[in-house]
């Protein structure tokens, strides 16, 4: 068994300096420093002072480093778990865009059947479409949108996690409540429906919504809509990209006030292009320029991110003053609650899996551990 010392040790909401972080592929115990002799550790990891946080999980991405989740190849998803392990992401959700079904499909199979080794896990599959409002599809492909049918998840039920769905579609309702029957946690996103339409999800059971703010009905005072209703009840997870481009540092405070911090989940939206050089991309077949630090379509439309995980970190405790700790809360315990996780992963306490980073203040990685193992370092500890 191994163990890190000297390390800002974040417990839930608490920082803890003078513990040593015992572990194998699960976390054997957290002990004071005078009591490491009760165990036979291999290796020691001399954390210096920095931040040992639970592994950071983004629970919307749709690619990396060039490759796209839909491209249907198990090498680009070799490449883009690398990729998000320097980056802290320990875990994620690898995000289907809305395309022809059978390129869904395809998708899907080669995400289940993948293995990543040396890289960030997968914890299932987000499906963002196809069972969204064409009148706000953002950058998703309008000629592929379905109306909501379970049979089309039939085969992956057990690899979707998530699901977007715009809840003022025909038959949302019976789609709804078929995914939760299966666990299947509901966002509602891409949307033209209202206040009532979304609040009448939430009573049935969505749980989250999807890059809040962001091709959606806005808050309005007369027609508070989905905005509005994921503000309106505290069992909502908000999702938020936290680029300062998708959502404005005055709108993330004032999300972050309303909601409190452990109903906010920052996600990447990240695309293909996340990683690489300016230049012309493209997502769910459409076209995407990528310059001045953001992706968007021919005609304007934000296309996703080139946002990193802990960049999103950095940036939402700059815009909003909140301290290292309770940031760490939007990546780590915050997600895995949504997806009903928390029993392995999110955060640091005996019997989680060992899925942790070590970072300094400004969240650059220096060390991410999965199942124990050290799969990216960056420095000489």
């Amino acid at each position: 068994m191994n163990a890190i010392i000297n390390g800002k040790i974040i417990i839930g909401n608490t920082l803890v300096n003078d513990r040593v972080l015992i572990f194998k592929d699960k976390i054997i115990d957290i002990i004071p420093k005078n009591e490491i002799s009760k165990y036979a550790i291999q290796y020691f990891y001399d954390a210096q002072g920095h931040y040992v946080s639970p592994g950071f999980i983004d629970i919307h991405t749709h690619g990396a480093m060039g490759h796209d989740f839909m491209d249907g190849e198990g090498e680009g998803i070799k490449v883009i778990a690398k990729s998000f392990a320097t980056h802290g992401v320990t875990g994620f959700l690898p995000t289907t865009m809305t395309m022809d079904i059978g390129t869904i499909e395809k998708s899907l199979y080669n995400i289940q059947k993948s293995l990543v080794s040396g890289g960030s896990k997968i914890l299932g599959c987000h499906l963002e479409g196809p069972f969204i409002s064409p009148l706000n599809a953002g950058a998703q492909n309008t000629s592929f949108i379905q109306k909501p049918d379970f049979q089309l998840l039939e085969n992956f039920k057990e690899l979707i996690k998530l699901v977007t769905i715009a809840p003022e579609l025909a038959d949302a309702e019976d789609f709804i409540r078929k995914c939760i029957n299966y666990d299947i946690v509901v966002a509602i996103g891409h949307s033209c429906g209202t206040y009532e339409d979304a609040i009448n999800a939430i009573r049935i059971g969505a749980r989250s919504i999807s890059h809040t703010f962001n091709a959606m009905t806005p808050l309005n005072h007369r027609k508070p809509g989905i905005v509005g209703a994921a503000m309106d009840r505290d069992e909502v997870f908000c999702e938020l990209i936290a680029d300062n481009i998708h959502v404005h540092p005055a709108i993330q405070r004032i999300l972050l006030q309303i909601k409190g911090i452990e109903k906010v989940i920052l996600v990447t939206d990240s695309m293909r292009a996340c990683g690489m050089e300016n230049g012309v991309y493209d997502l769910g077949g459409q076209k995407v320029v990528v310059e001045k630090n953001s992706a968007r379509l021919e005609n304007g439309t934000l296309a996703g991110s080139i946002l990193s995980i802990n960049n999103a970190l950095k940036n939402f405790k700059t815009n909003t003053g909140i301290s290292i700790v309770e940031a760490v809360k939007t990546v780590t315990e915050n997600p895995a609650k949504l997806l009903k996780m928390g029993d392995t992963i999110g955060s640091i306490r005996i019997g989680n899996n060992s899925d942790f980073v070590i970072h300094d203040e400004e969240f650059s990685i220096l060390f991410t551990f999965i199942n124990g193992k050290l799969v990216y370092r960056s420095g000489n500890l």
